[in-house]
């Protein structure tokens, strides 16, 4: 029985994988269980911030591992600490709930939403505005929390006090805006979505408004923040410090973490007993985490994921098969004239090139640490298949 016979045979098939067993990576690129190398253009779903077993990633994780692997959360560890004041001042934010993944992170801010307006309102101001399009995860409530209705089917009943207003619609925002809401949730680039970036004008709406009648503004950076779009948060492009902001996917390079981070306002909602997690905040995943803050931190760091952006885009946009290209930094989505994004990302596999979808576009997110040698490697293959 071979690898990926044995998977199936024992792991449920809640995913459309592909034929490639991983055995290890390097750097930037990762090489399958029979000796193919493979230039990621994809990080894991924009996990693998700094690549393949960075040399000072995997001393931090593995000297972290043979000191204290896990401890509960009713006692203190100095790595937990430490990650969470670099984390809130790198961020701009009074502190932190620690979990364990984006859909974690997510529940949370929702939590503290809830619970602020509770607390100061009473009852009957619970309902969070998300936008058509958004996605923040797969739990029953993140998922309800989902504007898309695509997600919204077999789990029922769904968890209620969601309302949905369309993306960049004013109008639709005011409407909707009214006294049984307690926060407004978005992602200023929705991912899952097709790496759709929000306009100003409905950004700064968002905040107008919710600063008017004391709705918190809960900004979902699980795919955009850490560096992505080459701000530390892509709420920095747009000039705006939600209340709460939620960060996963490569906070840690690679192993699980979720945070919800708080601005004075929100920080003192929850208390002892409110919310938990027996993982959240594990000694190896803070070692993991400040890892990539020191990276992401370096002088110059994030203007070079920005650069790198602006050149991939360049080359993108000389091919005659691309429509547009959306998205910042390394958050790239393409859009295509004839071609099916699963098509091409089937095609680069092949050819040994990882991309990923995100509705009808093909989607880039590349570590934040790739070269321009890799760069043009991995878009000299792709845009071969576009081009065929």
């Amino acid at each position: 029985m071979n690898t990926i016979e044995q998977f199936n045979q024992y792991v449920m098939p809640s995913y459309g994988r592909y034929d490639l067993v991983m055995e290890s990576g390097t750097g930037e690129a990762a090489m399958s269980e029979d000796g193919k190398r493979y230039i990621d253009f994809g990080s894991g779903i924009g996990t693998n911030s700094l690549g393949y077993c960075s040399e000072e990633w995997v001393d931090a994780v593995c000297g972290q591992a043979r000191r204290l692997q896990h401890t509960s959360n009713y006692y203190y560890t100095k790595v937990q600490a430490d990650f969470a004041k670099a984390l809130c001042e790198t961020a701009g934010y009074t502190n932190m709930f620690f979990g364990n993944s984006g859909a974690e992170a997510n529940e949370c801010a929702i939590k503290i939403a809830r619970k602020y307006s509770f607390d100061k309102y009473g009852k009957g101001r619970h309902n969070i505005i998300t936008l058509v399009n958004s996605f923040h995860g797969r739990t029953l409530c993140t998922l309800s929390a989902t504007g898309q209705d695509v997600f919204h089917n077999y789990f029922f009943p769904f968890v209620e006090g969601f309302v949905n207003v369309e993306a960049n619609n004013i109008d639709d925002l005011r409407a909707k805006l009214d006294d049984t809401v307690c926060a407004v949730m978005f992602e200023y680039i929705q991912g899952e979505g097709g790496v759709m970036p929000l306009e100003q004008g409905f950004v700064d709406e968002i905040f107008k408004l919710c600063a008017e009648k004391d709705v918190l503004t809960i900004a979902d950076e699980v795919q955009t923040g850490v560096g992505r779009t080459g701000k530390f948060l892509a709420g920095d492009s747009f000039g705006r410090k939600a209340d709460l902001t939620t960060l996963a996917k490569g906070l840690a390079g690679g192993i699980p973490i979720g945070v919800c981070l708080a601005g004075e306002k929100c920080s003192r909602v929850l208390t002892a007993g409110t919310h938990g997690s027996t993982f959240g905040g594990n000694p190896i995943c803070c070692a993991g985490g400040m890892a990539v803050l020191n990276k992401v931190n370096s002088e110059g760091f994030l203007d070079e994921v920005a650069a790198k952006g602006n050149y991939i885009r360049e080359k993108l946009l000389k091919c005659g098969e691309v429509n547009s290209v959306s998205g910042m930094g390394l958050m790239i989505g393409i859009e295509l004239k004839t071609k099916k994004a699963g098509d091409v990302v089937k095609a680069a596999l092949d050819k040994g090139l990882l991309l990923l979808t995100a509705k009808t576009k093909v989607r880039l997110l590349p570590p934040l640490t790739i070269s321009y040698e890799e760069i043009d490697e991995g878009l000299e293959i792709l845009t071969g298949i576009l081009n065929g």
